[in-house]
């Protein structure tokens, strides 16, 4: 036979989940795989366009106070339920490599930092998909600073491309 709960201890599990002490870590969560959900690429690209713009600040998330490249993707694909690594570095051993002929929009592509030719350092979600000629939103730490869509075949990405993953799930 279960003995009822008494107010005091529902209370106090009230509380502790009231105040967060019940919540998963972020950082737990951030380091997990990305689960495969039910997202319309489309509809997550206009979304990452809605920031175009905004500006670059480095170690942010905010589209208040602006956004640096991995800051902009996890912002974006939070929005979408996708929990994905907040460094750019971490996107090095997640999902699986896509062929060029496989790029879709919504795909993140992961390139190595601009000065580091051996380091993970940038990553962009891919808006217009033609392969290595493809288009991606990112937020650019470059002359722009700011959100902005490149070319992937431009020479600047070109050379530090290092992935293409699927983060959504193929359909």
């Amino acid at each position: 036979m279960q003995k009822p709960i008494s107010i005091l201890a529902l209370l106090v599990l009230m509380m502790i989940s009231l105040s967060g002490l019940g919540k998963v870590p972020r950082k737990a969560v951030d380091k997990r795989l990305p689960q495969k959900v039910s997202v319309d690429r489309e509809e997550l690209i206009s979304y990452a366009k809605s920031f175009l713009g905004s500006p670059y600040h480095y170690a942010s998330s905010s589209p208040k106070r602006g956004f640096d490249c991995s800051g902009f993707v996890n912002f974006v694909f939070r929005n979408f339920n996708i929990a994905l690594p907040r460094s750019s570095k971490e996107f090095k051993s997640i999902g699986t490599d896509l062929k060029p002929e496989e790029f879709k929009v919504g795909d993140v592509v992961v390139f190595y930092g601009f000065k580091n030719k051996t380091k993970i350092g940038h990553v962009g979600i891919i808006c217009e998909a033609r392969g290595m000629q493809s288009k991606f939103i990112h937020a650019s730490s470059g002359v722009v600073r700011g959100v902005i869509v490149s070319d992937l075949g431009s020479g600047m990405y070109t050379r530090r491309f290092f992935r293409c993953i699927d983060v959504i799930g193929r359909k």
